[in-house]
């Protein structure tokens, strides 16, 4: 059987890609606000769960769990999570033009290469065939 992907698994395959990206952009975005954040201060992780910007974030990660959860169950894990992999573009946009962040060179064209190596991905079929191993001693009419 040929698994086909189809425009409902492509619009899960883009909010998967979607919600990460924007989500982890408004966590950075809360974080910043917030501040420095570590173990021996983790009053400091309580108050950044006030944050409205953080607030958003975890709610738009529970998105994306959702939506991964839902591609993962139609596909294998190989082909959802690199098909997924032009969400590095998105965040490198919003953390460049929303967050002001300076991009190198070297990290776009990281980026890219990343992004180039799912063409490779995508060529393949989204779930892996496994034959199914006929058991001679339950087939049935034998003994």
């Amino acid at each position: 059987m040929k698994h086909v992907l189809t425009p409902q698994r492509y619009l899960i395959l883009l909010c998967v890609m979607l919600t990460a990206s924007v989500g982890d952009t408004l966590l950075a975005h809360g974080m910043a606000q917030v501040g420095p954040v570590s173990l021996s201060s983790l009053g400091t992780l309580f108050t950044a769960l006030k944050n409205p910007w953080v607030i958003a974030g975890i709610l738009l990660l529970i998105g994306f769990f959702a939506s991964y959860l839902s591609a993962l169950s139609w596909a294998d894990l190989t082909f959802v999570l690199p098909s997924t992999a032009f969400g590095y573009i998105v965040v490198a946009l919003l953390a460049h033009y929303w967050q002001h962040e300076h991009i190198s060179p070297s990290r776009w064209l990281g980026i890219l290469l990343i992004v180039c190596g799912v063409g490779f991905v995508a060529n393949g079929p989204p779930l892996t065939e496994h034959p199914i191993p006929i058991d001679t001693k339950h087939r049935e009419g034998a003994e």
